[in-house]
């Protein structure tokens, strides 16, 4: 059995102007800029999808213009998740789910739904909208991923509830929401969003080699012991987990060299 999952490192969104001369190359056409970013990283989250829908052929496009094993994790549209009672929501996640993303076909991965910081916790209501969250489409596993901003959710209740259906929190690196580290899926996905644009790797190398350990320990099938927990008396089963992380602060400037540091750094350790 392996004895680790794969660790993903990778930013949010690939058309930003300021990586334009400076991660991107002079010149590059911008109808090639995923193609670059793609050859550069593991993984990408497209915030466009929160915005507005896509055409089957859109997302046909971008699994044609990334490598094999390269992964997108699609944002959830807003109109799905920014509403007063959650359990009314199956129509606006059945209208996302139906504009093609299964075109994008092993390239697909996590599907992030995102919360207000307004929305608070109401167990009943928040069940019944896992519920609505289907775990195939067109015969392709979807894996599912929520990040909610509100302290309410600083409950064991609403990580029982994230382990009965298999679906992972976010676990945010932020200066103002909650982190909620706690494992409750086959995967973990991490928003690493305290970077700064004062350094050229987002975060300084102590917080970088922190950052190390901590996701090569869930990809082990770990919890990391230095991130406090909701429930901390939960007994985690121990098996691989892939992993991902995204370098998304407020500036983003260096958010791909953030990244891609996070990669050699997971690659020399694993050498080691």
């Amino acid at each position: 059995m392996t004895k680790a999952g794969i660790i993903r490192t990778g930013i949010g969104g690939w058309t930003f102007e300021p990586w334009e001369g400076t991660f991107y190359p002079e010149k590059l056409p911008k109808k090639r800029q995923l193609e670059y970013a793609a050859g550069k990283l593991k993984v990408i989250e497209v915030n466009g999808t929160y915005y507005g829908s896509q055409k089957p052929e859109t997302f046909a496009k971008w699994a044609c213009e990334v490598p094999d094993g390269f992964i997108f994790s699609l944002k959830a549209s807003r109109f799905t998740t920014n509403r007063k009672v959650l359990a009314e929501a199956g129509e606006s996640i059945e209208k996302f789910l139906g504009q093609g993303l299964t075109e994008l076909g092993d390239r697909l991965g996590p599907l992030l739904w995102q919360f207000a910081p307004t929305k608070k916790f109401e167990p009943d209501d928040f069940e019944a909208f896992l519920k609505l969250l289907p775990d195939k489409l067109d015969g392709l596993k979807l894996t599912h991923v929520v990040e909610v901003r509100h302290d309410s959710f600083k409950v064991p209740e609403f990580i029982a509830l994230l382990a009965k259906y298999n679906i992972a929190p976010v676990c945010a690196d932020h200066f103002e929401y909650p982190m909620i580290a706690d494992v409750t899926a086959d995967f973990v996905y991490a928003r690493l969003q305290k970077g700064s644009d004062d350094i050229a790797t987002c975060y300084a190398e102590p917080d970088m080699q922190a950052w190390a350990r901590r996701l090569e320990t869930w990809s082990q099938g770990g919890v990391p012991d230095d991130l406090s927990l909701i429930d901390g008396t939960r007994k985690v089963e121990k098996r691989p987990r892939d992993v991902f992380a995204f370098f998304i602060h407020e500036g983003k400037v260096n958010a791909p060299y953030g990244a891609m540091a996070m990669r050699e750094l997971l690659e020399e350790r694993a050498r080691r």
